[in-house]
């Protein structure tokens, strides 16, 4: 069972239709003791970094922090990949997981925010999460705050200067990008995450 967490935010209806299409058994919750069954975890997100505060009071915090602990596979997208990382400029009060050093920082003032649209991936490591994908692909973006390029960048993408797309280590994975919108080859990435070794 995929654990799709639910912190009264974030983008869940449409990743759990893009895990349904793929054939998986989701099942969107709040609910602790799910998560801390579940084989895989999902953590979407849409909106505010703030958001994230929810999951601290919740319980959740502490259960995919374990479970990521324990080598159960996570996914994180968008503001989910971000709250990874250790804090964000769009809410310096509210603390990310601390997973990945670094902080999200807002994009430079030499170019539109929010980035929304489609953008290219530029593969840099090999990825478990790309297999089949290969590089040069377009993917759909909706984000004003980005994270930096760290040694567990798999895939950037340039707005205004490079940022992480793709962040993979060991079992716990991050996409910026939205990959349920992202037409076929962000259902390959999430079909090649189902298909992970629990």
């Amino acid at each position: 069972m995929i654990a799709i967490a639910d912190y009264g935010a974030g983008n869940l209806a449409s990743v759990k239709k893009a895990l349904d299409q793929l054939g998986a058994f989701a099942v969107v919750t709040s609910d602790p003791a799910v998560v801390r069954a579940a084989q895989k975890i999902v953590l979407p997100g849409v909106g505010h970094f703030s958001a994230t505060i929810a999951l601290e009071s919740s319980g959740l915090r502490a259960v995919i922090s374990d479970a990521i602990q324990r080598a159960v596979p996570f996914l994180g997208i968008c503001v989910g990949m971000q709250w990874m990382f250790e804090s964000s400029e769009e809410a310096p009060e509210t603390p990310g997981l601390g997973l990945f050093t670094g902080k999200c920082q807002h994009f430079p003032t030499n170019v539109k925010s929010p980035h929304v649209g489609w953008n290219e991936l530029n593969v840099c490591k090999p990825s478990r999460l790309l297999r089949g994908v290969g590089d040069g692909l377009f993917v759909y973006f909706s984000h004003s705050y980005r994270v930096p390029i760290i040694d567990a960048t798999v895939a950037e993408c340039d707005y205004g200067d490079p940022f992480s797309a793709i962040v993979e280590r060991q079992n716990a994975y991050g996409v910026q990008f939205h990959p349920e919108k992202s037409g076929a080859a962000g259902l390959k990435l999430l079909e090649n995450f189902c298909q992970l070794p629990c």
